[in-house]
């Protein structure tokens, strides 16, 4: 398949409020790189002086719905007085090969490294290994988003319990939760080319027995009839609201937990309302740069 890389840069800022926008228009996700600062790693942690602008590169397919794309987002960027965009044609193996140059290995929290399958690292006792090649989904571990996903399944994922990957891209969650202890993982996406991605990481990690990959949204899993003790909804908020809607709380057993992950700031106060009015009650929240992670608890069997 043949992309358009969208790429423009943006004031520190602006750049997860248009990362956000870019994510609703473009495929699997969108790259964030600092443009003041070309080498981050060659700097202590405690010494990165704070961003002053970043790069920002999304991609969108070739296909029939381009030119309206295209079109939404040079409006959005030109009525907010964002500089306009560039875009560029790519070859899917340019577009892998470009990942590769700025995808290196990451350590998140206490025990989770998430490792690109081209590199190696010195593992430390008790780590968690996650092995990936993301190829056009989204799930690299280097988003807060994922960032804040996989802390809180090390923090709050209890061993042996059935979980739900709702919207699991490359699969870098499933993995998390399955090497965290989890019983049984069902990781579910609607877009064909993340759920071969998937398949491939979960073989590459060692947990495909453990982990159920299907292909499709909520109503498939409405169709299943089955509840889980942990779901993961880690997509967007203008997702999740009508996700919430259609009752996504059934699919969670009462007292269950579900962690909400791919909302900025602005959006919490909606996102927490429609969950608090749907059956699912806010009982902690994350945060990391303007990214926001909602903790909750399926409130009873009635709702």
């Amino acid at each position: 398949m043949k992309w358009l890389e969208v790429a423009l840069r943006v004031d520190a800022d602006s750049a997860e409020t248009v990362a956000e926008m870019l994510a609703t228009y473009t495929y699997q996700g969108v790259v964030l790189e600092r443009g003041d600062i070309p080498d981050v790693d060659a700097w202590d942690e405690g010494n990165i002086p704070p961003a002053s602008y970043y790069n920002v590169r999304a991609y969108l397919p070739q296909d029939a719905q381009l030119e309206q794309a295209q079109s939404k987002i040079r409006v959005y960027l030109e009525r907010f007085g964002y500089e306009a965009p560039v875009f560029r044609p790519v070859e899917e193996q340019d577009w892998a090969e470009a990942w590769k140059a700025h995808y290196h290995p990451l350590r998140i929290g206490e025990r989770i490294v998430v490792r690109p399958l081209w590199e190696t690292v010195e593992l430390q006792p008790g780590d968690v290994e996650i092995a990936l090649d993301p190829g056009m989904a989204f799930g690299t571990g280097t988003h807060p988003t994922t960032q804040l996903c996989l802390q809180a399944l090390s923090d709050w994922l209890d061993p042996n319990t059935d979980v739900l990957d709702l919207g699991c891209g490359s699969a870098i969650l499933s993995i998390a939760a399955a090497k965290l202890g989890a019983e049984s993982v069902y990781a579910i996406d609607n877009d064909p080319v993340a759920v071969e991605a998937a398949a491939d990481n979960l073989q590459q990690n060692g947990v495909a027995a453990q982990v159920e990959l299907a292909t499709g949204s909520l109503e498939e899993v409405q169709a299943l009839s089955r509840q889980f003790d942990f779901a993961l909804v880690n997509i967007l908020a203008r997702i999740i609201i009508p996700m919430a809607q259609a009752g996504l709380s059934e699919v969670i057993k009462p007292g269950g937990t579900a962690i909400f992950a791919g909302l900025i700031r602005s959006q919490q106060a909606e996102v927490e309302e429609t969950l608090q009015s749907n059956g699912l009650e806010v009982i902690d929240r994350r945060t990391m740069d303007e990214w926001v992670l909602l903790k909750a608890r399926r409130t009873s069997a009635d709702t």
